[in-house]
């Protein structure tokens, strides 16, 4: 006889889709091997600049699991479980994970790209899962754009188009205003949308992909 699993914590991770999971389990394997090694994990797995000797191909995607600190990881896990799980759902997980690590990829391109182009500044390593998180808010905005989704500052809800088309503005305005303050690396969150964005128009079959 089969006995249901007693362990709430138990339960719901298992209730997480595969890939969502296996994300947040890299995100927290990885922010602990930080804290025994963080010169380590910081100079071979976050994204240098180019040009600098600590450049590495797969630093592409092995940044994305890197996070500067405890509250960091706590919003980008809370973000990939929150819209990642519908969407792994809806999709399936085969695209699903094509999605996220294209959006990976994309975000640490554009910003390797448009920062050599702009000059960065110091040579600061670029970290954190962010570029895909926006990349899955826009999808979660495309698939279900009458979706009302409660903010936190003010506690209102918005419908998810609304609240994309805010962000994406918000991101697009900060790339070029200012991509190099407080550390945050807007042009990764620019580039992971853009990415989702025109994989998403590939799948459907719309412009720029249809002529």
């Amino acid at each position: 006889m089969a006995y249901p699993n007693q362990n709430p914590l138990m339960d719901f991770i298992a209730r997480i889709p595969p890939v969502t999971r296996n994300l947040l389990f890299g995100m927290v394997a990885v922010y602990l091997a930080q804290q025994i090694n963080w010169n380590f994990v910081i100079k071979n797995f976050a994204l240098w600049p180019v040009g600098t000797p600590f450049l590495r191909p797969w630093q592409l995607i092995t940044y994305a699991f890197v996070h500067a600190n405890f509250t960091h990881l706590l919003f980008n896990a809370f973000a990939i479980w929150m819209f990642g799980t519908p969407l792994e759902q809806y999709w399936g997980s085969r695209r699903y994970a094509t999605y996220v690590l294209a959006c990976i990829i994309g975000a640490a391109v554009t910003h390797l790209l448009l920062t050599a182009w702009l000059g960065s500044g110091l040579p600061i390593p670029t970290i954190g899962i962010s570029g895909a998180v926006y990349g899955l808010l826009l999808a979660f905005g495309m698939m279900w754009p009458e979706q009302r989704i409660l903010l936190l500052i003010p506690p209102v809800p918005i419908k998810a188009k609304y609240f994309v088309m805010i962000y994406a503005l918000l991101v697009l305005w900060s790339s070029f205003s200012g991509y190099g303050s407080a550390g945050i690396a807007h042009f990764a969150h620019l580039g992971g949308m853009l990415t989702g964005f025109l994989m998403i128009q590939y799948w459907r079959g719309r412009p720029p992909f249809r002529f």
